[in-house]
């Protein structure tokens, strides 16, 4: 039996159905071969259709009937709605239960609503009578959609297992070797971008994707680098050189110039590959580019040792006891107790200012220097106090006025005014 005689007894079966039986046992495959049957003249087939068997139009070599858009419309929707759902934050609160990072868990729901749009969206085009196959290869590449599906999990948890070979070095292996934190911190990184970097190379040498051909792609990114990645390429490899040098470490307090030339001042929390976050003393993260660090002067408050020096000034008046200055100003800073006894605080006469004798006292500090604008105003504060117990007098300041000829005339603001009354 024919192509033609197989269709026309199929069809002619179905019609003696009633219209909603007719419905539930259609098959999207016989809209498949309903082009083959048009193309002769057999109207009577067309014409017994139903209306939402009836073709519309004709798309890619396939007509599409009434039934598949509801067909299509149904699927596309259901896709759409899944694809919103994969984005939600209950999905989010979700994966943040398995301690992923935030940045990771944005890159796998969006990477998966994408994959169900276009699932449901491929579904959807094979409803409405347009075949598109799963495991055919696509136009101008050797892999087929499911491939390309598999090649992309394949790639998600790839990223999910250098993430989390990153947090279990940092936050279980290397807490107990001994070595520095911001030691353990480089070390997590670097096995994390070899597990990375390993992973996709297996992953696209089994996909097919021949590594020899990359080649070109690299010649591309070259040229790219050239003109718009120079800056992101410069801030990851900044972000190698901070991991293998360790100029700053996590903790660590610096102080960086920024936009504008302006400095930014706080405390290191993460030192990633492009940028690295910084919390100052409002409280708010800044993200400053690696390359700030390397280009531009940084003042790290705890390179080499955590134990900082701050310098106070303090102006007394003239007629002072210099000794007692000197012996209050210690007791002022030993009183605190981030003052460290080794070195220990001393006090030194700067020099004879116009109003005042200014002294400098130096100390030493280790818990306080994540706090040091804290850290002088409470010292301040113990100064003021030990000097106004010793009677030691915090003069404002003063100008001495000498006139050589003449006389200065002064008279009250309120004559002025009874002056100026008696004149109207």
């Amino acid at each position: 039996m024919g192509l033609q005689a197989e269709l026309e007894l199929r069809y002619s079966l179905r019609l003696t159905q009633p219209p909603l039986q007719r419905f539930a046992n259609f098959h999207w495959r016989d809209y498949r071969q309903l082009p083959a049957v048009a193309k002769v003249d057999k109207p009577i087939i067309l014409e017994n259709l139903t209306l939402l068997e009836r073709p519309l139009f004709y798309f890619a070599g396939h007509y599409v009937t009434f039934l598949g858009l509801i067909a299509f419309a149904a699927l596309f929707a259901a896709g759409i709605i899944i694809a919103r759902i994969l984005q939600s934050d209950v999905i989010r609160r979700i994966f943040s239960r398995f301690k992923l990072d935030n940045n990771f868990i944005a890159i796998v729901t969006t990477i998966l609503s994408l994959a169900a749009l276009v699932f449901f969206t491929v579904s959807a085009v094979n409803a409405a009578g347009v075949p598109l196959y799963w495991n055919a290869p696509l136009p101008g590449i050797s892999l087929s959609l499911l491939q390309i599906f598999l090649l992309i999990g394949l790639l998600i948890a790839v990223f999910w297992l250098s993430s989390r070979t990153k947090r279990f070095l940092f936050t279980r292996f290397l807490v107990k070797s001994g070595l520095d934190r911001a030691l353990q911190h480089a070390i997590a990184q670097i096995v994390g971008y070899a597990v990375l970097i390993i992973g996709i190379v297996i992953v696209l040498d089994n996909a097919g994707v021949h590594l020899g051909a990359l080649t070109v792609f690299a010649g591309a990114l070259g040229v790219g680098v050239g003109f718009g990645l120079r800056s992101i390429v410069s801030d990851l490899i900044s972000g190698l050189v901070l991991l293998a040098e360790r100029p700053i470490a996590i903790g660590d307090r610096i102080e960086v110039e920024g936009i504008g030339h302006a400095v930014i001042a706080g405390q290191v929390q993460q030192i990633r590959a492009r940028s690295t976050v910084i919390r100052t003393n409002d409280d708010i993260m800044i993200i400053v580019p690696n390359t700030n660090f390397i280009h531009s002067p940084v003042t790290n408050w705890h390179y080499g040792s955590p134990r900082v020096r701050f310098r106070l000034p303090v102006g007394v008046a003239y007629g002072s006891d210099v000794n007692k200055v000197r012996d209050s100003l210690i007791a002022a800073a030993r009183e605190h107790e981030a003052t460290l006894d080794d070195p220990e605080p001393n006090a030194y006469l700067e020099k004879f200012g116009d109003s005042t004798i200014d002294f400098e006292l130096i100390v030493w500090s280790e818990k306080m220097s994540y706090k040091p604008r804290r850290f002088k105003s409470e010292l301040n504060f113990l100064i003021e106090k030990h000097l106004r117990e010793a009677g030691i007098e915090i003069p404002n300041p003063q100008r001495d006025l000498h006139i050589r000829d003449g006389v200065i005339k002064v008279q009250n603001v309120s004559d002025q005014e009874k002056a100026k009354q008696h004149e109207q």
